[in-house]
C-alpha cells in the first residue's frame, strides 16, 4: 500500500522536481528530528545529514545548510556573512519556511530565503536532508544542493 506523503512534503518534491531533482522523499516510519536520529534511521554518518537552519543576519531570515556535526558558531560565521547572526525563534520559522522544526527541508518555502551551504558537505558522496516534515528525508549532492537551492558554499564552524 502506498503511503501519501504530508502536504508540505508534497510541495518540498513539487519544488524538487521543478529543479530537476527526482523528487523522491523518503517517509520513515518514525520522526527523525535530530541528525544523529537521521543517521541513525538512515545508516550514514551524521555528517551526511544536511541540517537546515534558519537565522537572523542582522534583521533579515536566512538559511544554513550545515553539516550534522556541526555547530554554527555564530560570532564566526556573521563576519563571514557580514554581519550579526542569531537564532531565528521559533514562530519566524515556520512562518517563513511553512514547515515544523525537525523537519524543515533546504527549500519548498513560502518565501525565498538567502541560502548558505557548509562546505564541510562536499566532503560526502550522498547527503540527506529533511523533506518539509519530521517524518521525510530526500537524498542529494553537494553540488546538487548548491544548484536546487542556489545557495552559496561557505565554511560553517
Amino acid at each position: 500500500m502506498r503511503r501519501s506523503l504530508p502536504p508540505v512534503a508534497s510541495k518540498v518534491s513539487d519544488t524538487l522536481i521543478a529543479r530537476g531533482h527526482h523528487g523522491v522523499i523518503i517517509t520513515q516510519p518514525n520522526p527523525t528530528r535530530t541528525a544523529q536520529e537521521a543517521a541513525e534511521a538512515l545508516g550514514v554518518t551524521v555528517g551526511a545529514i544536511t541540517e537546515s537552519l534558519v537565522f537572523l543576519l542582522d534583521d533579515d531570515p536566512v538559511l544554513l545548510l550545515v553539516s550534522g556535526v556541526h555547530q554554527v558558531n555564530l560570532d564566526r560565521t556573521g563576519q563571514r556573512l557580514e554581519g550579526t547572526l542569531a537564532p531565528a525563534p521559533a514562530a519566524m520559522v515556520r512562518e517563513v519556511t511553512g514547515q515544523p522544526i525537525g523537519g524543515v527541508a533546504p527549500l519548498g518555502h513560502p518565501t525565498n530565503l538567502p541560502t548558505f551551504i557548509d562546505n564541510a558537505l562536499a566532503g560526502h558522496t550522498e547527503l540527506w536532508a529533511a523533506g518539509g516534515h519530521p517524518n521525510t528525508v530526500f537524498r542529494t549532492t553537494f553540488g546538487e544542493l548548491v544548484r536546487i537551492t542556489a545557495g552559496l558554499a561557505i565554511d560553517v564552524d
